[in-house]
């Protein structure tokens, strides 16, 4: 009798134990999944006709480059794309999510779905929601600034148009940025409808480089007073170089790589010398001898003996400029064979 009375609470306690142990094993990530920096994206409240973009950072953790063979998603409301198609060792790229905002309203759930082609095949799948207000219309989509010279104020306008309640209003704007300030001014109301001119600056002190930040509108709305906005800007310096950070992936001791580096003026620019932070003498590179708009640096490192991280800075003299330019390598060295 004590053995049949046991007997049921032993079931419950087993059936307990493999129904954690299931959940356990289905919150683990595979291999691809763990190269990405987030399993979900929500976009939150947007309005109509915005420019609804989310970017997933992937990093290539393995020392294997990996291959990217398709980006699609579930429904014609979004659209996915990859930076690159490949990653290198310890390479970083992402995934470009898009929502259409245009054709589509209110509640959109989809998924966008990574197919991997090496080292082995592979699907992650990222769950994507969005609800498209109707109410809110931007025109044109998002503040896009283009190339801007750094050092320069630019400014940029766009239209919001709403519909609804006569007395509706936007009570400030928000930004994450210093370098990019927003205003919003009236120029219509009544009969339910309120336009503004969205007025966005870039800032003279804006750094150099791309810039990608979202405002938020803040509206009188009671259940959503929240409406973000793209901005967009390319702050281009008068010398640039490109990649600004040269990755190396994994290499072994003393073995060599070479790689190029661009290095752009807005006027023909003459480079005096390259030099490395480390000073170890592991790089070679060959130096142009004229002047001119663009030049491309054959550069070649050679890895140290020791394991472990390698991070490199080089600064790039340029005749006639008071600053120097940098740019990173980055790169990992592999442990000697063993023996």
């Amino acid at each position: 009798m004590m053995l049949n009375a046991r007997l049921p609470r032993l079931c419950l306690v087993l059936i307990l134990g493999v129904c954690y142990a299931a959940s356990a094993s289905a919150q683990e990530l595979n291999w691809a999944e763990k190269m990405f920096d987030q399993r979900t994206i929500d976009f939150g409240v947007v309005a109509r006709g915005s420019d609804a973009v989310a970017r997933v950072k992937i990093t290539n953790l393995y020392k294997q480059a990996v291959e990217i063979a398709d980006v699609r998603t579930t429904c014609g409301c979004s659209a996915g794309k990859p930076s690159k198609y490949v990653l290198e060792s310890l390479e970083e790229g992402y995934i470009e999510v898009t929502m259409d905002t245009r054709k589509f309203t209110r509640r959109k759930d989809s998924n966008v779905i990574i197919t991997f082609k090496t080292p082995l095949h592979q699907e992650v799948r990222i769950p994507i929601t969005a609800y498209i207000r109707t109410d809110v219309v931007f025109d044109p989509g998002s503040v896009n600034f283009g190339a801007v010279e750094h050092g320069k104020e630019a400014t940029r306008t766009i239209k919001l148009q709403y519909a609804g309640r006569s007395e509706w209003q936007v009570k400030e704007i928000k930004s994450r940025s210093e370098s990019v300030v927003a205003k919003a001014v009236e120029t219509a109301r009544g009969n339910g409808r309120v336009d503004y001119d969205i007025v966005v600056t870039l800032a003279p002190n804006a750094p150099p480089g791309a810039i990608r930040e979202q405002l938020t509108l803040i509206t009188d709305d009671q259940t959503s007073p929240q409406v973000p906005l793209l901005v967009e800007a390319n702050v281009e310096a008068d010398v640039t170089v490109t990649p600004a950070i040269v990755s190396l992936g994994v290499m072994k001791p003393g073995e060599a790589k070479q790689f190029n580096v661009v290095i752009k003026g807005r006027q023909p620019i003459q480079i005096d010398k390259v030099e490395c932070d480390s000073d170890n003498g592991l790089f070679k590179v060959r130096l142009p001898q004229n002047a001119a708009l663009v030049h491309v640096l054959p550069m070649t490192i050679t890895a140290p003996d020791k394991p472990g991280d390698l991070a490199e800075e080089f600064t790039i003299t340029v005749n006639g400029r008071p600053t120097p330019v940098t740019f990173k390598a980055r790169g990992k060295i592999s442990e000697p064979p063993a023996g």
